[in-house]
């Protein structure tokens, strides 16, 4: 594989992992504290490398690597996690780096054998290394066109498997090569299926995934969303599928999230069984739900949660999602384009002509923001009243005063209430989990989903915060915090343990000497660090007010520093004029030394630089006497700590940090919820006839200014 590797990267990119190796070989960077013994980390490393590669590459490479988050959506709709039987079976027919098949994998309870086939030699080795990274050696990768040359037969025969998934290369053209318009493997036909067009290939990976599976078998595959409404030889192959009842889903996704193109996309869900007795179609369109992350878009924890939830309760979600009958269907003549099934939100700013001419604000604005008048049923009456005309609406408060009347309305004081009564249910719930972990005997990412799944079961109600905003923001803090502190837990047990950050190391000069490293040593408690229980939680549990005392003495030394300042910048091009001393350099010794030969007013201000330099002297003094205190007491406290008392410590933290998340969530909306407001003001706030009369009276103006210079019109 290292031949497969170097052809990959060349001589640059294998000096850079090189290097890289370099790294993860010093002393500096020890792994030694994280031992979950169900975490891997080095296939997990090889992952994030190559999806920073495809993120680099673009479109030349960009296609092996499919984002993790579309494949964990993949894995989970398929229901393998719901899956008991032995000897199942997961193919991608376009395996690329095998991240598919793995996140597939990851979902199956009882474990799967994998296959997949790829057209790249170099790719090839990628998948066979991502394969041994994670520890899973039993797979069989192929080589080979997987439409001209499918490397999977058995009695001259397609290979069938239990299930598949695939991101196969969009609109692939020059497909069909050795292959025949009659497919020997019945993949497609000029006769009862139809035949993919030549230039475009997307409808003949699809058909190969079909003919792939077992009578029960399931699939997704990714395609552009071309294939639900392109018509010709790509609509009569739509017919057959949809006829035979082959497609139970489609989920559209936004677009952007694809590595060498920015297309939107698709997930169609193949479902074999029952398929005869299928009444439709399953549809959600999921093109909102993302997060700018560089120069892609991204599924956040919430949206891909919001899409895996609306599939497996397979119910209409108004504005999302939405169970089409064929008979539908059939009517839009079997075109699967999701807008005509699915309507989109009215959120679209419309200028209504008569409120430009005569002023107000029109009913239909208003009504865009009905679910925030859901959650806070009042709140419209002390911000809008009825205008002089049937259908418009005026301002009660002035722009500048919208927010203050939101956040004092009591409908938003209750729906704060009534949010953070559901984070103290949730919280009464999980504290006591918390304080009974112990080491070996629980699953973090078992801990972490359970901890989701709480989180959307207590924050149901929730109306002005959406429950999967909520379920966000735990998720968010568990990648940044919570997951590393349960894996600490799960390994060494409730210890914690100081050390001193070390500064990364310089890079040396090719041929330099090599000095001495020398030990950072701690002055302060910023020198010191905890993974576990942070400094800060130390400091303002047991000495606050220590705290307090140094940053008091921390403000006065900042004005005594700014006064020292003032004097210099007062004098600096006389007295105190650098210049005038030694070395050219301002400092208290050379000013005691001027000040023995000075007189009058020079004396005086040379005495005021000193005396201000003593008051700098003597608070570094005692802040540095403070800081040594504190850091001694605090490293004597985190010896003596028992048990008990980390536990209280970290599981306020975690609690703490969670219900700040969700302050600044309530927040959030309230100035989103502002933001609207003022501009819908603004929108309507001149109208026509005052604009006019502006520009009049400008022109007035203007027309006058000239006949003084001497100019007539």
């Amino acid at each position: 594989y290292t031949l497969s590797l170097t052809t990959l990267f060349r001589s640059d990119l294998v000096q850079t992992v090189s290097n890289l190796i370099g790294i993860f070989q010093s002393s500096g960077l020890n792994f030694g504290r994280n031992q979950a013994s169900d975490d891997d980390l080095m296939g997990d490393a090889y992952e994030y490398l190559m999806k920073h590669f495809a993120t680099e590459s673009g479109k030349s490479k960009g296609q092996f690597y499919t984002p993790a988050e579309v494949s964990r959506v993949m894995a989970k709709v398929i229901g393998l996690s719901r899956e008991t039987r032995p000897n199942v079976s997961i193919y991608d027919p376009t395996c690329g780096s095998a991240s598919l098949l793995l996140r597939a994998l990851s979902e199956a309870s009882n474990g799967a054998a994998l296959y997949g086939q790829e057209y790249d030699i170099t790719t090839v080795g990628l998948a066979k290394m991502n394969m041994i990274l994670h520890g899973y050696e039993t797979y069989d990768i192929r080589s080979g066109d997987t439409l001209n040359n499918p490397q999977f037969i058995k009695d001259d025969n397609l290979t069938t498997f239990s299930y598949a998934v695939a991101n196969p290369p969009f609109s692939q053209k020059s497909w069909l090569k050795s292959a025949k318009t009659n497919d020997k493997y019945e993949r497609w036909n000029e006769h009862t299926i139809g035949v993919p067009p030549e230039k475009n290939g997307d409808y003949a990976f699809l058909l190969h995934i079909i003919r792939s599976l077992k009578d029960k078998g399931k699939g997704a595959c990714i395609l552009p969303h071309g294939v639900l409404f392109r018509g010709n030889a790509e609509a009569d192959i739509r017919k057959y599928l949809i006829k035979r009842g082959y497609i139970k889903g489609i989920i559209g996704l936004p677009s952007n999230l694809f590595y060498g193109t920015g297309i939107p996309a698709c997930i169609i869900i193949i479902d074999k069984e029952d398929a005869a007795s299928r009444k439709g179609i399953f549809m959600i369109d999921a093109k909102n739900g993302f997060v700018k992350d560089g120069n892609k878009n991204r599924l956040r924890e919430q949206d891909i949660r919001r899409i895996v939830d609306t599939w497996d309760a397979f119910e209409d979600v108004l504005h999302y999602a939405r169970f089409v009958k064929n008979e539908e269907i059939k009517k839009n003549e079997y075109n699967l384009n999701l807008p005509r099934y699915i309507d989109a939100e009215d959120d679209e700013v419309i200028h209504n002509i008569e409120a430009h001419l005569k002023g107000g604000i029109p009913e239909h604005d208003v009504e865009q923001f009905y679910r925030y008048w859901e959650a806070c049923p009042s709140l419209q009456q002390v911000l809008l009243k009825k205008g002089n005309r049937k259908g418009f609406f005026q301002f009660i408060p002035d722009k500048q005063n919208i927010k203050e009347t939101i956040n004092n309305h009591p409908d938003f004081d209750n729906q704060h209430r009534e949010l953070f009564q559901s984070f103290a249910e949730w919280s009464h719930i999980w504290s006591p989990q918390f304080e009974t972990l112990r080491p070996n005997s629980f699953n973090p990412k078992q801990m972490i989903e359970d901890m989701g799944d709480s989180v959307l079961e207590k924050f149901a109600n929730s109306k002005l915060v959406d429950k999967y905003d909520v379920y966000d923001q735990l998720m968010n803090y568990c990648t940044e915090t919570l997951q590393d502190d349960l894996y600490l837990i799960e390994s060494d047990g409730w210890k914690v343990q100081t050390y001193i950050p070390q500064p990364a190391e310089k890079k040396k000069k090719e041929g330099a000497e090599e000095k001495p490293k020398k030990e950072k040593e701690a002055k302060t408690i910023k020198d010191i660090a905890c993974d576990l229980l942070p400094v800060d939680c130390i400091v303002d549990e047991y000495f606050s007010t220590e705290k307090e005392k140094i940053a008091f003495l921390e403000e006065k030394l900042l004005v005594a520093e700014t006064n020292l300042s003032e004097l210099v910048e007062e004098y600096s091009d006389s007295y105190l004029d650098a210049s005038n001393y030694a070395d050219n350099k301002l400092n208290k010794g050379n000013v005691q030394k001027r000040l023995k030969i000075a007189e009058g007013k020079e004396a005086k201000i040379l005495q005021e630089y000193i005396n201000r330099s003593n008051i700098i002297a003597d608070y570094k003094k005692q802040l540095k006497d403070d800081n040594s205190d504190l850091l001694e007491q605090v490293l004597q406290k985190y010896t003596s700590l028992s048990e008990e008392e980390i536990k209280k410590l970290v599981t306020n933290k975690w609690l703490v940090a969670f219900g700040n998340r969700l302050a600044a969530e309530i927040q959030q909306v309230s100035q989103s919820l502002n933001s609207k407001l003022q501009s819908l003001e603004e929108r309507y706030e001149q109208t026509l006839p005052e604009i006019n009369k502006e520009v009049e009276l400008l022109e007035t103006k203007v027309i006058q200014h000239l006949e003084k210079m001497g100019f007539q019109l």
